[in-house]
């Protein structure tokens, strides 16, 4: 039958203790030594031991390292410190600002409001000894050839004052 050859790979005669060498067994020891092993020592030498011995250079570097280090995170606190206070200024003076530019619309207003054209007129004729314009005093002038402008020219201009008014008197 077929299905007998298949299972050749499962073989497990080839793992029995028979087919596989046996090595020697190690002996193991069984020797111990017999004796006090604790060892005494006097107290003094106990805490000599326990005592932790400090290299000096690395005392005076930690040291130095440590204040370095305070240093710089005092002058970042100081700053952040100075900072907000002059924030805070900042805000202060602007609202100051803004409390002024208040205070002169309002005054301004006021004074707008108590002045009017009659009582400058008023205080203009009884201070200041000011009288309205009479027709004799005016002068009346009358074009009859119309609205002209003129522009006095300098005499004395240099070469490149001529040319930009040449370029401007085309755009006019």
């Amino acid at each position: 039958m077929a299905y007998e050859n298949r299972n050749a790979a499962y073989n497990l005669e080839l793992f029995s203790d028979n087919a596989a060498e046996k090595l020697p067994k190690k002996k193991k020891k069984t020797e111990h030594k017999k004796g006090n092993k604790v060892v005494s020592m006097p107290q003094e030498a106990i805490v000599k031991i326990r005592r932790r011995k400090h290299n000096p250079l690395k005392l005076f570097i930690g040291s130095v390292a440590c204040v370095v280090i305070t240093v710089i995170v005092s002058a970042i606190i100081i700053g952040q410190v100075q900072l907000t206070e002059l924030n805070q200024q900042i805000i202060n003076a602007k609202a100051d600002l803004r409390n002024a530019q208040s205070t002169y619309t309002q005054q301004l207003m006021s004074l707008q409001a108590d002045f009017t054209t009659n009582d400058i007129e008023k205080y203009a004729r009884d201070n200041l000894g000011m009288s309205k314009a009479e027709n004799a005093q005016k002068e009346f002038i009358s074009l009859s050839k119309g609205d002209k402008a003129e522009i006095s020219e300098e005499a004395n201009q240099n070469f490149f004052q001529k040319i930009i008014n040449a370029i401007t008197g085309l755009w006019s």
